[in-house]
Formats: structure tokens, C-alpha cells, sequence
């Protein structure tokens, strides 16, 4: 057993020697390898969870670190040591005396997270989230190395518990995979969006996945057909290329398929094509992508709406590419990508292959690229200065600056700026300057103008307008999109809070001193109390902004009991913000639980039974799950569970907090209490097809329905059906029976 372990290690550290033999950094074998040895000593008789070697894993990540970023010696050496010192007794002085500064640092780097970025305290998620971006900023191998660790967990998460995986899962879709877009590293981050939706979604997973293998015959016959007359196109300009199929991710497809609400079948760009050329000597290479899209439309008929020149201007990632689609021989729309072979290294290991190019003379070629990764680099360092006080609202500060989608706007003077899709005037106003934000009154968009809070197109020209009387809003931080604009209004508000409390506490104590009334804690407690504030910085600002007065029988208030004053605040509390305020105690107070409720063991799948419903565990809202849906749980305050669908947007935030309250759920049956749900119609108009519709739904399935809206328009009809069911089964039922009525084209569930 013991020989077998060793040669599976040995073979496993062969292939890295292999994958960084291949490479064309500077060959260290000796640092390698002495790095090898050290962390296999080290991990000596450690199982991981699936019962293999522990030093598989870091071998695993060091691979990672070579085959599929391109890293060299010093990340592959770290890679090997990243957890020796948080699971050994060996420190980072030793792994400084043995290998050196710069690898102690990337260790160091690696060990303050440790465990993933999100530890259970949210004091420590925030604290383990600034130490990653620190040490990112001194050395960007860090993050590199942490992501190379996650990919390679995620490919490993089969031996996990359910709720852990639908946690890490989580964790990976929330910020991982933004982090790997954000540093250009395209395969991995598809790659890690792919695994974490295949733990979510199993079901959904494995059907594409199967459809996908079903047309696959398809779709090889289709390119062939296609490619054909662009191979002799090609051959006949002289060009050295490579030409491939590249189909979409299973996420992507999955993605498509909700946001469009449309079947796999009516997904007409599964598959795209792409061309890697070796760039011409003496040629630009940017010219030479224009060639082979003359080339292309040449022969195809091109789409105009679907171009897409990240040549001329980069991703903020550094991606390039020239897209294209156009109407194939066979009546399909294909897109295609144009690419040189530095794009395409650069495309799949980002920013790694950057420090490449630069390190072979191409500095000059590279320096939009470089500088596209600074900038990035100081918005996270401007994070970092004036985090928010709240350690979630700074995880989802972070979160802001991981966009995917982006937008390109033009300064007066011509100068080219990168914002997230949806930024506003004021964020542009920030990401000029934090002086320009602080005093921005409105701006002009194309000559026109426009208030704060307008919202950006790509290709505007603004003209930010300000005024020196101008100062930060508490509003400005529900119109702002970009991690700088929000850290630097959220800034600028604590010092002028902190400046009216000053002033406010000067005044409280001019008016005790006439009074004669020392101010002590007590007295300061009970008159927030009395007025309704839970801090004595609140209250010390409501004075200094005149919203609330002393009153004149001050000595006498300061005597009565605190319980008094305690219900004389929530009475007061309850007249400041309406009965909305009272409404949502009395909810609270219904959600306290009674002695009866039914502990939960969160290391086993939890059954949903029905007679435990509204008792033990409520669905939620946001995602409206019905039984039959793919859920998980959240253990509350109050010991009853949150169910959400395992997708659910808002609930992914759950996940990434509270990893340790998620609970794997599954569904008993549901037959008495009914739930939500909404049917997408769409067909061909009829006379009569409205009276087949709610026939179907009322007698045939006796279905309860709650709304019909249907809307008619040239001889087509779509219309929305509300319904309550007991479950995923009496929904597809009814959609298989609505399917059967004549004009009728489409049935689809809306999830929302």
C-alpha cells in the first residue's frame, strides 16, 4: 500500500517537472525539487478526506500553477510549501531560511487565508479579505496561487458532506471565479463556474451535459461544412493558423438558457470557432486580424450588431480578440474568434502570460495591458485605505470591483476610461478624482445635462460640472456601482458624521454644565433611550442637526426607571416610522421559537416533511422554491430554516457568510399546503385558444389559477399564467398538458 502511495506521488511529481520543463522560464530543478522534498517530509502520514497522500494536493496546485498559468520556479515552489506552514510546525522563519525572502512572503501571503478567503467570523472574513488584497498588491503570485488551490479543491469537493460542498461551491461562484475573470485566467474561471454549478445543480448539470454529447455528431458535421471554405481561403493568403470548434460551458449554457428563458434547443450559439494565427513579420498584427475578417465575410454574410474589436481597445484583463458572426452554409448563426497566438496565451493565462511577453523585450506591445492591471490594482489599494466599518458591506465592496461586464467613456479631452456596466455620472466623477466626486453637482453626457445619478453607455463623452459648496449625500451611495466611488462617499460621510457629533457632544455638554448635571454613561443611556437612538454618537448628531431639543424637565426624566424609558422609546420609535415598524416587531416576535422546535443536525441531509413546514422551516421570497425544487437550508437566529433554491442570487451571499449554517436539504411529500408558480406561454392566435387554456387549467387538473395576462399582436399571442401547486410535478403536468392545445408553440416555467 505504502509503495503504490509513493509511486502515485512520484508519478504525480514527474509530470510537474514535465509541464515545467516544457515551459520557457529559466530552468530550477534544484529549488523545485527542494521544495518537494521539504513539503513531503513535512505532510509525511497526512490523508486528505478522499484517503490520498496530502502532498497530492500541493502537487496538484503546483501543476496547476505551471501547465495552466505559466508560472515559473518561485510560484511553483510556493505552491508545493503553501500549507506547510498553517498544517506543520514550521514556520515562516524557516521557510525564509531554506528558500529565501520572496518565497517566505508568498508562503506568508498564503497562510494569513488560509482556509479559503471567508472564515465564520465576519470580522475575520473582512480581515482574512484585506490581508489577500495587501499582499495581491505586493505580489500579485499570491492571489494566482490561492485561485490554483480553490480550482484544484473544487475539482476535489465529491469527498465533502452536501452542505459543505453547496458552501465552497458558493464561496468559488461569489468571488473566485470574478477574482479569475478579473486576472484574465478565462479556462479557469469557466472552469470554476462549471464545478460549482455542476455540486448546485446536479440535475440540470448532467441533462445538458447529456444533450450536449447528443449533438455533438451534429455539431462536428455543421463545423466541418463551415470550415471547409476557410481553410482554402486561408491556405491561399499564406497564413500559419489553427482552427477549432469551441463549445460553450455548461454554466454559460445553463445561464443563456435563464435569462433568455428558452430550452437548450433554442440556444443558437452552443458553438463557436476559432482562429489562432502566427502573426507575419513586418505585418501589425492588428491589421492582420482585418485581413482575416475580410477573408471571412468574403465568403459568409456577417451580423453588423455582433462585432466585437477588443483588438483596438483590450478587456480591462487584457483580452483580445476580434469577434464576429456570421450566417453559416448550413442556416446557423457562428460566431467566430480572431486571435494571434500572444492573444490567445494571454486569453487563457491572463496576466501570468503578460510578465511573459514582457520578459522577452515585448515590454512597448504590452504597456496598455500592464497599465489596465495597475489601475486595477490601485482601486483595490483605494479600498484598502478607507475600508466600511462593516465587515460584509467590505466583502461586498470587493465584490463590486470583480465586474465582468464593461463600459468605455471618453473624457473632453479624448481619454479613454474603464467602468463596470451601469456606472453612473458620479462614479465617473470618482474614478477621475476623489475631489472631482466630492464636489460633483451633475455632469454632461455628449453635450447634454445630466443629473448624478445618470447612468452610462459605452462610447460617452462626459463632462463632470462641480462646486466647492457641494459635499457627499447619504443618497450618492444608492447611485454608485464602483468599489472606489462607494469607499470614498462612505469616506467622506464618516468624517462629516464624526465632525456633527463633535459638535453635537459640545453642545450636550454646555447645556448639562448650566443645568448643573454631570454627563456620565448612565445618563447618556437613558437619553438615547428617551429619544430613540441605540448610539450615543446618534444622538449627539440629531443634537448638533437641531432634529430633536432638550427637554425642559430634564431632571425629572433622568429619574424614572429605564424600563419606563425603554417603552417610552419603542413608542416613540413606533410614531417616527409609521405602523410598518410595528408590524415587523410583531413578525419578529411571531418568528421566536417555541420549546418545541426540532434541533437540526447540520452534518445530515435534512428532509422537508410537511408537517413541518411554517414550523421548522419557512421558503423564501426572493427565490420562491416549491417542492421538487433543488434547495438547501439556512439555519436563522431562531433555529428554523431559510429554504432557498440552491442558485438563488441573494441566498449565494449566505453561502459565502455563513457557510457554517448551510444545511443539504431534500423535499418529503407536499400534497396539502399550495405554493407559487408562474407559466410563459407563446403561440400562434386562435379563436377560442384563451377559453382551451383556462379550460385545461380549471376542470381537466382542477389547478387553482391566480392571474391570467395574455397579449396578442399580428397573429401571435404570449401570456403569463399564475397558479398554485403543490409541487415541481403539478407544474410539469400542467405544462405538458397546456403543450397539447393547438397554436400553442411553447411552455416554460418562470423561475425566478
Amino acid at each position: 500500500m505504502k509503495e503504490k502511495e509513493d509511486d502515485r506521488v512520484q508519478k504525480a511529481y514527474e509530470a510537474l517537472l514535465d509541464s515545467y520543463d516544457r515551459s520557457n522560464h529559466r530552468k530550477k530543478f534544484e529549488l523545485i525539487n527542494k521544495a518537494f522534498k521539504f513539503a513531503n517530509q513535512a505532510h509525511q502520514g497526512v490523508k486528505r478526506r478522499s484517503g490520498e497522500p496530502y502532498i497530492m494536493h500541493p502537487l496538484a496546485v503546483a501543476l496547476i500553477v505551471s501547465e495552466e498559468m505559466g508560472l515559473g520556479s518561485t510560484s511553483i515552489s510556493s505552491a508545493l510549501l503553501h500549507d506547510v506552514v498553517e498544517d506543520t510546525d514550521y514556520t515562516v522563519e524557516d521557510i525564509k531560511n531554506l528558500f529565501g525572502e520572496k518565497i517566505a512572503q508568498i508562503v506568508d501571503g498564503l497562510t494569513k487565508i488560509s482556509g479559503g478567503i471567508f472564515a465564520e467570523a465576519a470580522s475575520a472574513q473582512a480581515e482574512n479579505m484585506r490581508k489577500l488584497l495587501l499582499t495581491m498588491s505586493d505580489d500579485i503570485r499570491v492571489i494566482l496561487i490561492k485561485i490554483a488551490d480553490r480550482l484544484h479543491n473544487m475539482r476535489t469537493l465529491g469527498s465533502l458532506l452536501p452542505a459543505k460542498q453547496y458552501k465552497i461551491a458558493g464561496e468559488t461562484m461569489y468571488l473566485y471565479a470574478p477574482m479569475a475573470h478579473r486576472l484574465g485566467l478565462f479556462s479557469i474561471k469557466t472552469e470554476l463556474e462549471d464545478l460549482s454549478f455542476r455540486y448546485e445543480h446536479p440535475e440540470e448539470y448532467k441533462q445538458i451535459e447529456q444533450k450536449l454529447a447528443a449533438t455533438n455528431a451534429n455539431r462536428k458535421r455543421i463545423y466541418e461544412h463551415f470550415a471547409l471554405p476557410l481553410e482554402e481561403k486561408l491556405n491561399q493568403l499564406g497564413y500559419l493558423y489553427k482552427m477549432q470548434e469551441r463549445v460553450k460551458s455548461i454554466y454559460s449554457i445553463w445561464n443563456k438558457m435563464q435569462a433568455k428563458n428558452v430550452s437548450f434547443e433554442d440556444i443558437y450559439d452552443i458553438f463557436a470557432v476559432r482562429i489562432v494565427f502566427e502573426p507575419k513579420e513586418g505585418v501589425e498584427v492588428k491589421k492582420q486580424c482585418w485581413d482575416i475578417y475580410s477573408a471571412i465575410t468574403d465568403i459568409y454574410k456577417l451580423r453588423p450588431d455582433r462585432i466585437r474589436d477588443w483588438v483596438s481597445r483590450p478587456k480591462a484583463n487584457g483580452y483580445q480578440a476580434l469577434h464576429l458572426t456570421v450566417m453559416g452554409p448550413d442556416g446557423q448563426w457562428v460566431e467566430i474568434q480572431i486571435r494571434s497566438t500572444k492573444m490567445d496565451e494571454i486569453a487563457e493565462k491572463g496576466f501570468a502570460a503578460h510578465w511573459k511577453y514582457k520578459g522577452n523585450g515585448l515590454e512597448r506591445e504590452n504597456r496598455q495591458e500592464q497599465t489596465e492591471l495597475d489601475l486595477w490594482l490601485e482601486r483595490i489599494q483605494d479600498i484598502l485605505e478607507a475600508p466600511s466599518p462593516n465587515a460584509m458591506d467590505f466583502l461586498d465592496t470587493i465584490k463590486l470591483n470583480l465586474y465582468s461586464a464593461e463600459i468605455f467613456i471618453f473624457t473632453p479631452k479624448g481619454e479613454i476610461r474603464t467602468l463596470p456596466q451601469s456606472a453612473t455620472a458620479l462614479d465617473f466623477a470618482y474614478e477621475i478624482h476623489s475631489g472631482i466626486g466630492d464636489h460633483c453637482i451633475g455632469a454632461k453626457v455628449n453635450h447634454k445635462l445630466v443629473p448624478l445619478s445618470h447612468r452610462l453607455s459605452s462610447g460617452d463623452q462626459v463632462e463632470i460640472l462641480t462646486s466647492r459648496s457641494q459635499s457627499p449625500k447619504d443618497e450618492w451611495l444608492n447611485f454608485v456601482t464602483t468599489a472606489k466611488a462607494k469607499t470614498k462617499i462612505e469616506s467622506s460621510l464618516k468624517k462629516q458624521r464624526k465632525a456633527k457629533a463633535k459638535a453635537g457632544e459640545s453642545f450636550l455638554q454646555e447645556a448639562f454644565r448650566k443645568s448643573g448635571i454631570e454627563i456620565t454613561t448612565p445618563v447618556l443611556d437613558k437619553l438615547c433611550s428617551f429619544y430613540g437612538y441605540f448610539k450615543k454618537e446618534d444622538l449627539f448628531r440629531a443634537f448638533a442637526e437641531k432634529q430633536v431639543e432638550l427637554p425642559e424637565n430634564l431632571r425629572k426624566i433622568l429619574k424614572e426607571k429605564t424600563d419606563n424609558i425603554f417603552f417610552r422609546y419603542v413608542k416613540h420609535a413606533f410614531n417616527v416610522v409609521g405602523n410598518s415598524a410595528k408590524d415587523e416587531l410583531e413578525k419578529q416576535t411571531e418568528s421566536i421559537p417555541e420549546t418545541g422546535l426540532e434541533k437540526i443536525d447540520r452534518k445530515k441531509t435534512y428532509v422537508l416533511k410537511e408537517e413541518d413546514f411554517q414550523k421548522n422551516f419557512i421558503t423564501q421570497p426572493c427565490c420562491s422554491p416549491i417542492p421538487g425544487d433543488e434547495v438547501f437550508g439556512f439555519i436563522r437566529d431562531d433555529g428554523r430554516l431559510e429554504i432557498h433554491k440552491r442558485l438563488c442570487q441573494p441566498a449565494l451571499m449566505l453561502k459565502t457568510r455563513f457557510g457554517d449554517r448551510i444545511i443539504s436539504c431534500t423535499w418529503a411529500g407536499h400534497k396539502t399546503f399550495s405554493f407559487p408558480g408562474t407559466i410563459e406561454i407563446k403561440g400562434i392566435d386562435r379563436m377560442g385558444i384563451l377559453s382551451d387554456i383556462t379550460q385545461v387549467i380549471t376542470n381537466d387538473l382542477s389547478v387553482n389559477m391566480r392571474k391570467l395576462t395574455v397579449e396578442s399582436k399580428d397573429g401571435f399571442f404570449e401570456g403569463k399564467i399564475e397558479v398554485s401547486i403543490h409541487d415541481v410535478d403539478d407544474i410539469s403536468n400542467l405544462s405538458a398538458h397546456l403543450q397539447k392545445i393547438k397554436g400553442i408553440k411553447s411552455v416554460t416555467r418562470i423561475i425566478d
